[in-house]
């Protein structure tokens, strides 16, 4: 009667693709409240909290996945009917059995239509569930991806990146593994056990008594050694993730390994993290093979001894043959059950262990995680798009003029709270002013840059731009207006296009042409027989230092930005290079306020200012004539320390 109900929706639901019937939402993270992904009362995770949080990412699927579980909790009830029909079928021959079911044929009839019944249910199961999980880590995936995106500086300067990676893809694979198989047949085990307790008792109350006085001590033994278990687990994906990073770390460096001959060297150390995966890898499985081995053993003896005193019943008249085949298998369903639910249960304590890490990396605190302050009325023209929801800043009608303001600066990296780099610093530069900062290094320079584009908050003191400070935007707006080029680019692996519309995306073909011209870069784009569509490699290896500099200068002047940072930007390139990529500078720099960090003094000779910096303050400030012609000044001294490297490196 349920099938033929349902007989409607499914003439409809084969019609479509599996996507179709319940397509994938790359949008699923709106349907995530933040608060609901926070564990409740602790950020520590114990025994099967971890699994509702998963449900949580299950909430757009809840549809298919509620059909599969109830074609679970159908299957499971047909197939703790096989035993009952086997049973009274063995009795139709003894002639214990009566009334209608009492004709063989009727019966195996019956035994063989639950048979195709559970047939088709399972089908059905497996593919939903299939469906669900594939839909779910997906989605999974992109909310942790998006996550990791937001995270702070301070995130990544305390963890490598291939341990990161490692968290994101072997405990991701360990989550699909759990939802797909272990826990579909957690519930099924369970509703056997459950049912099969059942018709036990209603097969002989006696035999049942017996047969479940052993069931409490295998439970009690399998939630003990299963924590132990789920310890070692949590091991060996630590160790698993430091495999990772060593492999990172290498390929990353991977001409520096080569150039000091240093493969052996980098093969002994992935072998010495490698051997504690393989050390706690055993200790894991021969503890899981001995748990296995109790509860097989446990069960075993408990067979034997409910068909020895199952016989005893029959002798005396109280039981059937066929009632006896039905409770012993029964009792040999309830015993697999319970024999799997031990490796079952040790399974899910092994995905609760290797995911710890991974919903630590998800309950940590992004960017953009609590609401932005309102922009300032002054910014755009139509109040509606007034927004403290960073993701909605890209409509806004204007931007800001490029006006900056530090005062009183001071600031201590978070990982190194002791090291105070930055001390009372303080500068304004007007709009369209170009400034240079220049020090010795670790005078902090580069910290100020990092500041100014929002990647830390000054530990005392304020930024402020156009007379409002930076804290009153919205990040993301923010740095929308800024684009920095930096000593050391390291462009995407795609092609030369993507590379410069990064920063214009929805950019036309002529916008990123007329970018690259701009940037002295057409002629070298346009000399490759893939034109712009050159592939440009792992961090633009396939190209020089000057050319990925130009590229980078390109993406520059396609964002077009209010603010332009410039650290070091020729400080790494031969004469021509530097000619040219300054060229392109000049270009870029027009008419927008521009902070200039330089090594190379001989650079920065037109700009419109120079802030000198040492030991984290400012020690003069002025034009470079002023500063050049200023005895005992610190620009003075850095002058002569250039002009005599020089000397020196020319007469050698």
């Amino acid at each position: 009667m349920f099938i033929c109900y349902l007989t409607p929706f499914w003439k409809g639901f084969f019609k479509l693709k599996w996507e179709d019937r319940f397509p994938y939402d790359p949008t699923f993270e709106a349907h995530l409240n933040p608060s609901d992904m926070a564990p409740a009362g602790t950020k520590s995770l114990s025994n099967f909290s971890i699994i509702f949080r998963i449900f949580r990412f299950l909430k757009p699927y809840r549809v298919p996945f509620t059909f599969a579980s109830i074609f679970l909790l159908l299957g499971s009830l047909c197939a703790m009917l096989v035993p009952k029909l086997m049973g009274m079928l063995i009795d139709t021959g003894t002639g214990h059995a009566t009334g209608y079911l009492a004709h063989t044929n009727t019966v195996g009839y019956i035994l063989v239509g639950i048979l195709i019944i559970q047939s088709v249910l399972a089908y059905f199961r497996v593919s939903l569930f299939a469906t669900v999980t594939e839909k779910t880590m997906a989605s999974m995936r992109t909310y942790l991806y998006d996550h990791l995106l937001t995270l702070s500086m301070t995130f990544y300067e305390e963890r490598r990146v291939g341990e990161i990676i490692s968290r994101s893809t072997n405990d991701v694979d360990q989550l699909q593994d759990m939802l797909s198989s272990t826990l579909p047949d957690f519930a099924r085990q369970v509703v056997t056990i459950i049912l099969g307790i059942v018709f036990l008792l209603m097969t002989s109350a006696r035999l049942t008594l017996l047969a479940l006085a052993v069931i409490p001590a295998l439970v009690v033994g399998a939630v003990v050694y299963g924590r132990f278990i789920r310890r070692l687990s949590k091991e060996r994906q630590d160790a698993l993730a430091g495999t990772s990073v060593v492999i990172e770390e290498t390929l990353q460096n991977i001409q520096t390994v080569k150039a000091f001959s240093s493969e052996a060297y980098e093969s002994q150390r992935y072998g010495r993290s490698l051997d504690k995966v393989v050390t706690t890898g055993i200790r894991g499985a021969i503890n899981r093979g001995l748990f296995s081995t109790f509860m097989v053993s446990g069960l075993l003896g408990a067979f034997s001894l409910v068909l020895w005193y199952g016989t005893t019943l029959i002798k005396s008249g109280t039981l059937t043959s066929g009632s006896l085949t039905s409770f012993m298998l029964y009792v040999a369903f309830i015993g697999g059950a319970v024999a799997q639910f031990g490796d079952l249960f040790a399974r899910v304590q092994k995905t609760i262990g290797a995911s710890e890490r991974l919903f630590d990396i998800i309950d940590e605190p992004g960017e953009f995680s609590d609401p932005a302050p309102v922009e300032p009325a002054h910014l755009t023209s139509d109040p509606a798009r007034l927004t403290s929801d960073p993701a909605r800043t890209s409509g806004l009608a204007e931007r800001i003029s490029g006006e900056l303001t530090l005062e009183h600066i001071g600031f201590a990296y978070p990982t190194r709270k002791d090291v105070q780099v930055l001390k009372d610093i303080s500068l304004h530069v007007h709009q369209g002013e170009k400034i240079a900062l220049v020090g010795q290094s670790g005078a902090g320079k580069s910290t100020i840059a990092q500041l100014i584009l929002g990647f830390y908050l000054p530990t005392q003191g304020r930024i402020l731009l156009d007379e409002i400070p930076s804290t009153d935007y919205n990040l993301r707006f923010l740095r929308k207006q800024m684009a920095i080029v930096p000593q050391e680019v390291l462009l995407f692996g795609g092609s030369i296009q993507e590379n410069i519309s990064y920063g214009k995306p929805s950019a036309s073909f002529e916008e990123i042409r007329n970018a690259a011209r701009q940037a002295n870069a057409l002629s070298f784009i346009e000399s490759f027989p893939e034109g712009f569509e050159t592939i440009v490699g792992e961090r633009g290896v396939k190209l020089s230092g000057g050319q990925r500099q130009r590229i980078a200068i390109a993406r520059a002047i396609l964002k077009d930005p209010a603010l332009l940072i410039l650290d070091e930007a020729t400080s790494a390139l031969d004469a021509e290079s530097e000619h040219q990529v300054q060229q392109a500078l000049e270009v870029l720099m027009r008419g927008r306020t521009t902070l200039i960090i330089a090594h190379r003094l001989s650079t920065i000779r037109h700009v419109d200012r120079i802030f000198v910096l040492g030991d984290g303050r400012v020690l003069e400030s002025g034009s470079f004539l002023e500063l050049e012609n200023r005895e005992g000044g610190a620009f003075n001294h850095l002058l002569q320390l250039q002009f005599q490297n020089t000397q020196q490196k020319t007469f050698v």
